[in-house]
């Protein structure tokens, strides 16, 4: 794969495609706008279970819940539908005409021995990131909106503008300062269109490109022992990537939770290109989503290592080609069974797909 920079790592990895794992099931009313953008969580009968984003009739979402059938080699083919999660019946999730829970990351950390979910509540200002927690990943406990600690060093605070993207590393990791901390990737948006459409919004300092871009926060290991609704209060704001090359000249966000590679860690992100038409928080026609990724020091997650110069999956099939939102692959979901990685996907906003990740032959 060729890399962006001189001297920088190469990311040996690939994707190929598999094949749709869910569509929207016939005469189910929950699914009438599709099934979209999963989540993934190990249960603790050694089930994987799938947590997709069902839309209902006016653009509605819930996060359902879904056991993964698997074929003789282990591969993701099919999907026995349960009961859903998480459905948007709280006030700050939605508004008077719209609303929804969407789009959630869910991972697990070990040290603290919980699955946390990240989804979007599209609440009354427009989207916002949110948290909940689960044991069993059956059973969920909201933790509430993220609010992101003020840094005066900025000169901007993040929660004045929606956010999406938001994904947590499934490990303990230093912070700028070396202190032992919950990581979380997240995409600002430097948009006020939804609330104050003719107002500039006030960029962070030294910040020139006002595209939305993966930004890195932390939060402190033992904050979150003491209290699990400390992952909600995130700080240390770096920025991490923006959009490099043509393929995500408009914007990028993360996608799965960051993968542990021999080089570091893996986050598989997406590109868009193309054109917004009416703002940000309604359906576009106009643009073009491909997954391609990014390579972050072990040692320090906030510094970029490598990133590939190409995508490593794009719009091809009809399913990835024609939706409620054409020409989209969207990641957001990783797990390992077996000996073999798989990536779970939204295909143009309306099925989901699965594709195999592996290395490179050399």
């Amino acid at each position: 794969m060729t890399i962006s920079r001189s001297n920088a790592p190469e990311i040996p990895y690939v994707l190929d495609r598999i094949g749709v794992l869910m569509r929207p099931e016939p005469g189910n009313p929950l699914e009438v706008e599709g099934v979209l953008n999963p989540a993934t969580a190990w249960g603790t009968d050694g089930e994987l279970y799938l947590f997709p984003r069902l839309v209902s009739a006016g653009n509605v979402s819930r996060v359902g819940r879904a056991r993964i059938v698997l074929d003789e080699g282990g591969a993701p083919v099919d999907v026995e539908r349960l009961t859903p999660v998480l459905e948007a019946d709280r006030g700050w999730e939605h508004g008077s005409n719209h609303g929804g829970v969407e789009d959630p990351r869910i991972t697990h950390i070990p040290q603290i021995n919980t699955h946390v979910m990240t989804y979007v509540a599209f609440g009354p200002t427009g989207p916002r990131p949110a948290l909940a927690v689960s044991a069993d990943g059956e059973r969920w406990t909201r933790l509430g909106p993220v609010l992101f600690a003020y840094e005066d060093s900025l000169d901007t605070d993040l929660n004045l503008f929606p956010n999406k993207d938001v994904v947590f590393f499934p490990e303990v990791v230093p912070d700028p300062h070396g202190v032992p901390s919950i990581a979380m990737l997240h995409r600002p948006m430097w948009d006020f269109s939804f609330v104050r459409p003719d107002e500039a919004p006030p960029l962070p300092a030294g910040t020139t490109d006002d595209r939305a871009s993966v930004w890195i926060s932390y939060i402190p290991l033992a904050d979150v022992e003491r209290d699990i609704r400390a992952l909600t209060r995130p700080g240390g704001h770096r920025f991490v990537a923006g959009s490099e090359f043509d393929w995500e000249a408009l914007k990028i966000g993360a996608g799965p939770a960051p993968l542990r590679v021999p080089e570091g860690w893996l986050v598989l992100h997406h590109g868009v290109t193309g054109t917004v038409v009416g703002g940000a928080f309604v359906p576009q026609d106009n643009v073009r989503y491909v997954a391609g990724a990014l390579l972050l020091d072990d040692k320090d997650p906030s510094r970029l290592l490598s990133r590939t110069a190409e995508p490593l999956l794009v719009p091809e099939t009809a399913e990835e080609t024609s939706g409620t939102v054409a020409n989209v692959v969207f990641p957001t979901a990783i797990e390992k069974i077996g000996e073999r990685t798989f990536v779970f996907y939204g295909m143009a906003d309306s099925m989901i797909g699965v594709a195999e990740l592996r290395r490179a032959q050399a």
